[in-house]
C-alpha cells in the first residue's frame, strides 16, 4: 500500500477492512478470515486454530488485520460481530478498562488479552466500526465468513477434529 493523499486531504490512506470468524463448535476448532480493500487492492487473510471460541475468532479477525497495516490508517472495520461493534460504539471498552476489566455485573471482562491487543491498534489507526448484518448477501461480509468457516474445517482436519 502506497502513501497518498485521500479525498479528505490528509495522507492517511483509507481503507475498508471486513472481518469474520467462526467456530464449528462453539469452543471448538475455529478460524477467522479478512478482506482488505485500499482503491483496486484486494488482501484477503485467513487462519485456523484447533480449540478457541466464535468471539475469540471475531476479535482475532480484527486485530490480525489491522496488524498487517505497515503505517496509520483510516479504517472502516466491516464485521457482523455485536460484541466488537458495541464493545467500541458503545464505550464498553473504555468502561471496562476504567473499571479494572470488570463488566457492568462485576465480573471478567471476557477475551480481555485480546482487547488488550487491539487498544494500540485503535490508538495507532483511525478506526471506525461498522455492524453488518451476517448471511445478509453483503459480497465481502459472505467472502470472509467463507475464509473464516474454510480455515475452521482446515484446522479440524490437520488435528482429527470436528
Amino acid at each position: 500500500m502506497k502513501k497518498e493523499n485521500n479525498a479528505a486531504g490528509n495522507d492517511k490512506p483509507e481503507l475498508r477492512i471486513y472481518t469474520d470468524g467462526a467456530c464449528l463448535k462453539n469452543p471448538g476448532p475455529g478460524g477467522y478470515g479478512a478482506v482488505l480493500l485500499y482503491g483496486d487492492k484486494v488482501k484477503e487473510i485467513a487462519k485456523g486454530f484447533p480449540d478457541t471460541t466464535n468471539n475469540r475468532m471475531e476479535l482475532l479477525a480484527v486485530i490480525s488485520a489491522l496488524e498487517t497495516l505497515n503505517y496509520p490508517c483510516s479504517v472502516n472495520v466491516f464485521t457482523d460481530s455485536q460484541y466488537i461493534a458495541k464493545a467500541i460504539n458503545q464505550g464498553w471498552l473504555a468502561k471496562w478498562q476504567r473499571n479494572g476489566w470488570k463488566t457492568s455485573t462485576k465480573t471478567d471482562v471476557k477475551n480481555k488479552d485480546l482487547w488488550q491487543k487491539m487498544i494500540p491498534l485503535l490508538k495507532t489507526h483511525s478506526v471506525k466500526f461498522n455492524w453488518v448484518k451476517g448471511h445478509s448477501g453483503d459480497y465481502y461480509n459472505e467472502r470472509c465468513d467463507d475464509l473464516a468457516r474454510d480455515a475452521a474445517l482446515e484446522i479440524a482436519a490437520e488435528y482429527g477434529t470436528s
